[in-house]
């Protein structure tokens, strides 16, 4: 191969690694702080904040690296030091609403999936919007603590949450274990019935595929709204909630969405922030590069 075209080709590899980023940008529109949270997939460089405060109206975006996969979700009465240890009344542990995400990063055709998934519980209402309009929105506008059942209700408003059965229970019917461990045996329940009815989009068990995960094509950024005042942003009044489309579906796992391999909660993520792996890996992709064709336009002369 010509020298010239192989410094061309290492040029244009670095050129599409560091542009198939994807954008997130967290929006508030509740009446009261959120506090979101965001967990990497295992083998995944975590984004630039695994946690970080968001007061009412305000918004913040962050980067993802090429094929990141995840999940993300808002706590709620949060108390955090200064040494970023704390705690809060929602969210650090289930009952939470999960956006979940496995982003393309030019793979499979490149194809985003997402959903959002009531498996764990609720705690907030969400709407993820992608593509700028382009891609299917979903999430859950109602405030179903509104809705929830006594045995599965906790806390009181602004820290209310609404459990999931298999939370409140531990039964293998309502966790989809055991014996139920498959689409055949493990059936929707009164309790899911219940969070389907009021969230059509989003999981309400584990085996919610047909109605609860969506995809997108190269859709380069996302909005995940917290409390969205019952209504998706003007962004997306092409594909409103109150009318589901049966998307593609993927793997999933019981307990929630899409096969994610840490299927885990961290117990107290501080409200700092993690230095990201992305501008590591185009130091050291510009690095090669700067030395591959050095030595190549060497041998050139040579």
């Amino acid at each position: 191969m010509n020298p010239s075209i192989f410094v061309l080709l290492l040029i244009s590899t670095f050129f599409s690694i560091s542009l198939s980023t994807t954008t997130f940008t967290f929006i508030n529109k509740c009446h009261f702080t959120v506090w979101p949270a965001i967990l990497s997939n295992a083998g995944h460089p975590p984004l630039s904040s695994t946690g970080f405060e968001l007061p009412t109206d305000a918004s913040r975006s962050l980067q993802s690296p090429p094929n990141w996969s995840g999940r993300l979700w808002a706590r709620t009465g949060c108390v955090f030091h200064n040494s970023n240890n704390g705690s809060c009344a929602t969210g650090e542990t289930p009952p939470a609403t999960l956006a979940e995400f496995s982003l393309a990063g030019g793979e499979r055709n490149n194809i985003d999936f997402y959903d959002v998934s009531l498996v764990d519980g609720f705690n907030l209402a969400m709407v993820v919007e992608g593509g700028k309009g382009r891609c299917a929105a979903t999430g859950c506008v109602v405030d179903l603590n509104q809705r929830c059942p006594a045995e599965l209700r906790i806390g009181q408003g602004e820290t209310a949450a609404c459990r999931s059965a298999c939370d409140a229970f531990r039964r293998p019917e309502y966790c989809c274990s055991g014996e139920f461990a498959s689409p055949a045996a493990c059936r929707p329940t009164a309790y899911s019935e219940v969070f389907k009815a009021a969230c059509p989009k989003s999981y309400s068990y584990a085996f919610d595929d047909s109605t609860s995960t969506f995809t997108c094509a190269d859709a380069g950024e996302f909005t995940v709204t917290f409390c969205p005042e019952g209504t998706p942003s003007q962004k997306s009044s092409s594909d409103p909630l109150t009318s589901p489309k049966v998307p593609v579906t993927s793997p999933t796992a019981p307990g929630g969405g899409l096969m994610l391999e840490n299927d885990y909660w961290l117990a107290s993520l501080t409200s700092g922030s993690l230095t990201t792996q992305k501008s590591v890996v185009i130091s050291t992709l510009l690095l090669f590069i700067v030395l591959c064709s050095a030595s190549l336009l060497s041998l050139i002369k040579v």
